[in-house]
Parts: C-alpha cells; sequence; structure tokens
C-alpha cells in the first residue's frame, strides 16, 4: 500500500487511519508506505516490486494512481515484472476511478472490492514526447498517464485551483473553471491522427481521455472506456464567454457531443503541433515540453488492475 497524505488538499492523511481499518478487516495482512515529498511513488514502487510484491495499491487521487500506475507499467514493460495495481480512493478528482465505479465517499466499497482479487487487463496512455514536471529540475522523459491529457483551459484551471485556500474536491473544480472562462486567452494547436484526421486552429481545451471522466466529474468522452483500445480526443474550439460557458454546462452533462465547436475523435495514436514548447495537464499534475509537439498513443491492455 502506498498512501500519499498529501492528496486531496489533506483529505488523503484523514483518510489513512479509516483505510487501515478497512484493510486490516478485509485484506489482513500487507506492507505500507506513506510519500513524504513529490516523486516518492516512483522510488516506493520501485522498492515494492524489487522486494517480490505483485499488488501494489496507490491511496491517493489520481496524481498519486497515474505516478504509481506509470513506474508499474515501465517495469512491467521493461523488466518484464509480474505485478499490478490496484487504486483506492483519497484525492481531490479521483476520475479514473469513476471508471471502476470506485467514490471517495464509500472507503468500504472500495476496500472489498480490492480484497474480491478480481483482475482485468486495461489500457494506459503514453506520452512519447519527453516532458518534465512543471515546478522540478527533474529531466525530460517519456511517461505514462492513466485517465487524461489536458491541453489549454485544463492547465489554466489546475494554475487557478492551486492558489485557491477554502474549496476542495469537485466545487473545486467547477468553480475555477467558471472564473477561467471568462479569462482564459486560448490555445493555437494543431491536431492530427490517423485516417487523414487533422484541426488547426485556436481552442478553448483538447483533452485526450482513456477513459470518460476528467476534471471531477465531468464525462468528456462519453463513449470512452479503459478497454477500448483507443484514445479519445476532445477538441473545444474557442468562444466568446457566454458560449463557454454554454458549453461548459453541456459538458458537465455529456452533452457537448454535436455542438459545431465540438470535435471528437478516437485514435490510437495522436500528435499536437505548437508555436512554442507547451504545458500540458497529464492526471492533474502540470507538465512541460521539450519541444514543440506533443505525441500520445494508447498501449492496449499494458496494465492489470486488481479490484475492478
Amino acid at each position: 500500500m502506498i498512501f500519499n497524505p498529501a492528496s486531496g488538499r489533506g483529505r488523503g492523511a484523514k483518510r489513512l487511519a479509516t483505510y487501515r481499518a478497512l484493510l486490516d478487516r478485509y485484506l489482513g495482512r500487507y506492507e505500507h508506505a506513506s510519500t513524504e515529498a513529490a516523486g516518492d511513488e516512483y522510488d516506493l514502487t520501485d522498492r515494492a516490486i524489487d522486494e517480490g510484491h505483485d499488488l501494489i495499491v496507490a491511496v491517493g487521487g489520481d496524481g498519486t494512481w497515474s505516478h504509481v500506475a506509470d513506474r508499474v507499467a515501465t517495469r512491467v514493460a521493461d523488466d518484464g515484472a509480474d505485478v499490478a495495481l490496484g487504486v483506492l480512493p483519497a484525492g481531490t478528482g479521483n476520475d479514473f476511478g469513476r471508471n471502476l465505479e470506485l467514490s471517495f465517499s464509500d472507503p468500504e466499497a472500495a476496500v472489498k472490492a480490492l480484497a474480491t482479487g478480481r483482475e482485468r487487463r486495461v489500457d494506459i496512455g503514453y506520452v512519447l514526447t519527453p516532458s518534465a514536471p512543471d515546478s522540478s529540475d527533474d529531466p525530460p522523459r517519456p511517461r505514462h498517464f492513466l485517465n487524461v491529457i489536458g491541453i489549454g483551459f485544463d492547465v489554466a484551471v489546475i494554475d487557478a485551483a492551486a492558489s485557491a485556500r477554502f474549496l476542495r474536491g469537485e466545487l473545486l473544480y467547477k468553480l475555477t473553471a467558471l472564473q477561467q472562462l471568462f479569462r482564459f486567452p486560448g490555445a493555437r494547436l494543431r491536431a492530427s491522427a490517423d485516417a487523414g484526421f487533422e484541426r488547426d486552429a485556436t481552442h478553448l481545451m483538447v483533452t485526450i481521455s482513456n477513459g470518460r471522466w476528467f476534471g471531477g466529474g465531468f464525462p468528456i468522452a462519453p463513449d470512452g472506456r479503459i478497454d477500448d483500445g483507443v484514445l479519445h480526443a476532445c477538441l473545444i474550439g474557442d468562444a466568446s464567454p457566454l458560449q463557454r460557458l454554454k458549453l461548459f454546462g453541456l459538458a458537465e452533462k455529456g452533452r457537448h457531443v454535436g455542438d459545431p465547436r465540438v470535435t471528437i475523435h478516437s485514435a490510437g495514436r495522436f500528435r499536437f503541433e505548437f508555436d512554442a514548447p507547451v504545458r500540458f495537464e497529464a492526471d492533474g499534475d502540470v507538465f512541460r515540453t521539450e519541444g514543440r509537439t506533443l505525441d500520445l498513443e494508447v498501449r492496449p491492455g499494458a496494465l492489470t488492475l486488481v479490484g475492478t
């Protein structure tokens, strides 16, 4: 068990005792460790794999899950490690957990699902373009993502949410998003994929999803599944603030599909080109590219999930 006490702006620390008690009841023997600084998930995952553990459970939010999944998928691909991933929700967005019908509000159900030991092969996304965390000196490298990549408006919302003092969870995302609908200037990019798909315009936002959910509960890719072998891009063209507000309301219910400003395209690989290196969001954390392109692909069935 890898606990992240800092997840969910401290909700992870408050949830730790609850999960420990539930895990003692339903799982019995297990080993655990807690992160103390950003990036500890990678070292703890490596240590667990090297010690022979075949199930690593990440307890946190989308970012915690993503970091552990990135390391698990890398070790499986590079070393042939026989290791699976479990997730328990204790974070802010928990969007990947929605694909698994796991809720922050029902920790007992999440632990009981984990204790069944059911396994499921799911897809994972991969950023081929070397990138580095926006707030660290780590060298750029390719990386996996578990749920979603966001470009444009999404990053502006994360920046705004980071400075909010009193809000948490879904309300934090939704209120900061409403604020940025009137402030964000738009993002110019060229998108391309298979079968001649191409878009070159200023966009409000682009998301590339492995699953269905995004931004604290928005079904941004209504037809997305984490085991369908493709990524789902949602490209939302720029619009006036009032039109953006309408799109925001539609997206909250998954009704943005069909709007003339919205393009949905599913493919195994995407390329995005920009006028300069770009900041993008991967599962809630912001990264910066080395160059002016961002290449993404899906790796079908590359991850084993337990408890789904």
